[in-house]
C-alpha cells in the first residue's frame, strides 16, 4: 500500500526548479504564473534563499513544484492509496486527490500565506526545533516558561517544533535543555506558525475557504489536526481553518499511515525532510523521496521491487501499476476523440497522437504497446485524467 506525502514551508531551497526545466511536466509552471499572477518559474529557478524564506514565496513555490514532481509521477501511472501533507503540504495533498482544483489551490494557498504574513507582521514570532526530548516534557517546557509559546510541530520522535513569542521560544528553549534535550536550534520563519498568534490569518483564511469548492477526493488523507484519515469534502474547511493556529501532528499522521496498512511511503516535492521524519518514526514502511526528474527512474524501481504494490487487472483503477505500464494523461479539459488508427494492441511510437482532447492533440511520451484507452469516446475528459494505458516492455 502506497502514500504519497507533501512537504511544507521550509523545504523549499534556491534553484529547487531548474532541474525540471526540460520535462513535459514543466508546463504547470506556465499555468501557475498565469493564475498567480506572477512570475513562479524566477522563484522556482531564480530567487536566493531570502526571497524564498518570505512565506508568501515559500509557500506558492513549494505547492506548485511537489504539483509537477506529482504530475510528472502520474506520467508514469503511479498512484497512491492514500495521502498526507506537512503543513502547506495539506493543500497539495487534497489537490493530488482531486479534493482541490489545481487552479482554486493557487489562490487559496496565496490567501493563506498573505494572511500568515501579515499575522506575523503584526504580532512578531519565532520557532525552534527541541532534539532529544519526549513530546510530553517538550510541551511541559512550554508551560514551565509561562511565556507565549506552545507545540507547533510534532514531527518525528525525539524532534519537536516550539513556536511564540523570541521571549517565550528562548524561555522554553532553556527549560527544555534543563529537561534533558540535546539541541534546541531557532529556525529562520517569518511568524508563529500553527499557534495562536495565528488567529488573525484564520480569520482571513476563513473567508477564502468559504469561496472554495472542497469536495472528496479519490483517496483518504489523513490530516494535520487530529491524525485520522478524512474524505468528506464538507469537513475540509474546518479542518484547514483549525490546522492554521494547531498543532501539526506529523508523528501521529505518519503512525495512522502505517496503522491503515501503507508499506511503502513517497515524499513527492523539493528536499527530503519528510522521509527523514517517516525513517525516525516508522520500523517496517519503506521510504523514498521524489525531488528531481532524477528521482523517477529509482521511484519505478522502488515500486517495482515489492510484490505488493503490483497489481495486473486492477492497474486499470489507476493504483500501483507494473512498472512497464505507462498512463497518458490529457494536455487539458475538453471532449475526448480517439486515434480511430489504433486499437488495442497497436504499437505506439514517442510523440503518437493517440487521440485529441478540444482539439489539442495527445500524444504519448512513451513508446510500447496499447493496452487500451481509459477514456471514452465523445466523453468530456480533464486535465491530467487518464486517456491511455501503454506496456512499455
Amino acid at each position: 500500500m502506497l502514500a504519497f506525502t507533501f512537504p511544507g514551508q521550509g523545504a523549499q531551497r534556491p534553484g529547487m526548479g531548474r532541474p525540471w526545466i526540460d520535462h513535459a511536466s514543466w508546463e504547470l509552471i506556465g499555468e501557475a504564473s498565469e493564475l498567480a499572477g506572477r512570475d513562479v518559474a524566477a522563484l522556482l529557478c531564480d530567487a536566493d534563499a531570502d526571497e524564498l524564506r518570505d512565506t508568501r514565496n515559500a509557500q506558492l513555490s513549494t505547492y506548485v513544484l511537489s504539483l509537477l514532481v506529482l504530475d510528472a509521477v502520474e506520467r508514469l501511472g503511479i498512484a497512491p492509496s492514500i495521502c498526507a501533507g506537512h503543513s502547506l503540504g495539506e493543500y497539495t495533498a487534497l489537490t493530488a486527490t482531486g479534493a482541490l482544483s489545481f487552479d482554486e489551490g493557487i489562490g487559496l494557498v496565496g490567501a493563506r500565506a498573505a494572511a500568515m504574513h501579515d499575522a506575523g507582521n503584526a504580532q512578531p514570532g519565532t520557532m525552534a526545533a527541541v532534539l532529544g526530548l519526549d513530546d510530553d516534557q517538550v510541551d511541559i517546557a512550554c508551560r514551565r516558561a509561562d511565556r507565549d509559546v506552545w507545540v507547533a510541530n510534532y514531527n518525528a520522535p525525539g524532534q519537536v517544533v516550539i513556536a511564540g513569542s523570541p521571549a517565550g521560544v528562548e524561555a522554553a528553549g532553556v527549560v527544555a535543555k534543563e529537561l534533558g534535550a540535546k539541541r534546541v536550534m531557532g529556525l529562520q520563519v517569518s511568524g508563529a506558525f500553527h499557534t495562536p498568534f495565528m488567529a488573525a490569518a484564520r480569520d482571513r483564511l476563513r473567508a477564502a475557504l468559504a469561496a472554495t469548492d472542497l469536495r472528496a477526493g479519490d483517496v483518504p488523507i489523513v490530516t494535520n489536526v487530529d491524525a485520522l484519515e478524512h474524505n468528506d469534502g464538507a469537513q475540509w474547511s474546518s479542518l484547514l481553518s483549525a490546522q492554521l493556529a494547531s498543532p501539526v501532528r506529523w508523528r501521529q499522521s505518519l503512525v495512522t499511515l502505517a496503522a491503515s496498512g501503507v508499506t511503502q511511503i513517497a515524499e513527492l516535492g523539493p528536499g527530503s525532510v519528510l522521509t527523514g521524519m517517516a525513517k525516525r518514526t516508522l520500523d517496517d514502511v519503506r521510504t523514498l523521496a521524489v525531488a528531481t526528474p532524477d528521482d523517477l527512474d529509482g521511484l519505478i524501481e522502488w515500486v517495482g521491487a515489492d510484490p505488493a504494490t503490483a497489481t495486473t487487472s486492477a492497474a486499470l483503477e489507476g493504483e500501483h501499476l507494473f512498472a512497464v505500464e505507462r498512463i497518458v494523461v490529457s494536455p487539458c479539459n475538453g471532449v475526448f476523440a480517439r486515434n480511430p488508427a489504433l486499437t488495442d494492441g497497436s504499437s505506439v511510437d514517442v510523440g503518437s497522437v493517440l487521440g485529441h482532447v478540444a482539439g489539442e492533440e495527445v500524444r504519448s511520451p512513451f513508446a510500447g504497446v496499447l493496452e487500451g484507452f481509459l477514456a471514452v469516446e465523445t466523453e468530456r475528459v480533464t486535465i491530467r485524467q487518464p486517456i491511455a494505458w501503454l506496456r512499455t516492455s
